[in-house]
């Protein structure tokens, strides 16, 4: 089984290794990657307020210049401990046992908004882009989605998907196999911030628990959930989650 998991805008920063592009999950990609690496880093050499304040969602200039890095000499760790967004609060990865913790790296599929489709355990380093935010001419969505799709298609061929990603990023990529989702309902309504959390705590309770199928996540007790019903439209499985 396989979980694909959104990242996040806010990073720690830090590492402990140097960062290789050519390490990174689907080698074929280095090339894309390094297009769009160097676009990125062209714009930040600009030093155009305007453009960074777009490329980065700040307005403050003083937030501006402090991502003004050279990103590709910067160190890198982990992405699952550089994102520290909401998802990977509750997800709490650095507390968690070796044993899940190397579930996590194992399991986990990212989708940076820089780098596309990368393994939890893949080291980057820290970068500042807003979701939705072209590079130069470049949607990193709409490139990912071309030069992806295929490799993500292979690569998944032989595995159960839960997708516990943040709606944007199916314009990365959409499973065109079978492949389950996760929605959490709160006093009759769908909830979108918290979901956020929610993804996190389930990944968390799947890591501890080891789980190896879908069946055996639908049996998996999560803290504050219940389980409402299970429905299924084409290639796509939801799991309807009331919130207690």
């Amino acid at each position: 089984m396989k979980i694909l998991f959104s990242p996040s805008e806010t990073k720690r920063s830090g590492g402990t290794q140097s960062f290789r592009l050519e390490t990174l999950l689907f080698e074929s990609l280095l090339p894309g990657r390094n297009t769009l690496l160097h676009r990125y880093m062209n714009i930040l050499q600009k030093r155009d307020l305007a453009e960074l304040s777009a490329l980065f969602g700040l307005k403050k200039e003083s937030d501006i210049l402090s991502h003004l890095k050279d990103i590709i000499h910067e160190p890198a760790m982990k992405a699952i401990e550089r994102y520290s967004g909401t998802a990977f609060e509750y997800l709490d990865y650095l507390h968690l046992n070796p044993k899940a913790q190397c579930y996590i790296d194992t399991h986990v599929i990212l989708f940076s908004n820089l780098l596309g489709p990368i393994k939890a355990d893949d080291f980057i380093p820290e970068y500042k882009l807003k979701q939705g935010s072209a590079i130069g001419d470049i949607r990193p969505e709409k490139f990912y989605q071309e030069h992806s799709t295929t490799l993500m298609e292979n690569f998944l061929q032989e595995e159960e998907v839960l997708d516990l990603r943040a709606g944007f990023y199916d314009k990365f990529y959409t499973p065109q196999k079978a492949y389950t989702t996760l929605k959490f309902i709160k006093e009759g309504k769908v909830v979108s911030h918290w979901a956020k959390a929610y993804r996190g705590i389930a990944l968390r309770e799947a890591a501890k628990a080891g789980v190896e199928s879908l069946e055996d996540f639908t049996k998996l007790p999560i803290e504050g959930l219940a389980l409402q019903e299970i429905q299924t439209k084409k290639n796509k499985t939801e799991i309807l989650y009331t919130i207690g």
